[in-house]
C-alpha cells in the first residue's frame, strides 16, 4: 500500500495577507454607449417596416390599377397609421437598444 503525502497550503504561500495602507482615491466613470445602425436590422424592425412598405407598394399598384376609390380608402387608413408606427417603432427601437 502507497501511503500520500498530504499538501499543506499554508506552507506553501507567503506571509499573510496584510491589508494596504494606501486606499484608492475615488473617480467618477462616466459609459458611453455608441449607437450602431446595425441595430436597425432587429426582426421586430424589419417586420414592421416590411408590412408598412408593402402597404405603400400595394397603393401604388391600386393607382395604377385606376381603382381610385381603394386607394383613397388605403390614404386615409395610412395617415394615421404611418405615423403611430413610426413613433411606436423608434419607442421599441430605444427602448430595446439604449436601456
Amino acid at each position: 500500500m502507497r501511503k500520500t503525502k498530504g499538501f499543506i497550503f499554508q506552507k506553501t504561500s507567503s506571509s499573510p495577507h496584510k491589508p494596504s495602507l494606501t486606499r484608492p482615491r475615488p473617480f467618477k466613470a462616466y459609459s458611453f454607449v455608441p449607437f450602431s445602425p446595425l441595430a436597425m436590422l432587429d426582426p421586430t424592425i424589419l417586420t414592421i417596416g416590411g408590412i408598412v412598405l408593402g402597404i405603400a407598394i400595394i397603393e401604388r399598384i391600386l393607382e395604377r390599377w385606376g381603382v381610385i376609390d381603394l386607394v383613397d380608402q388605403f390614404a386615409k387608413v395610412m395617415r394615421f397609421i404611418l405615423p403611430v408606427t413610426f413613433y411606436s417603432a423608434l419607442l421599441y427601437f430605444f427602448a430595446t437598444f439604449i436601456f
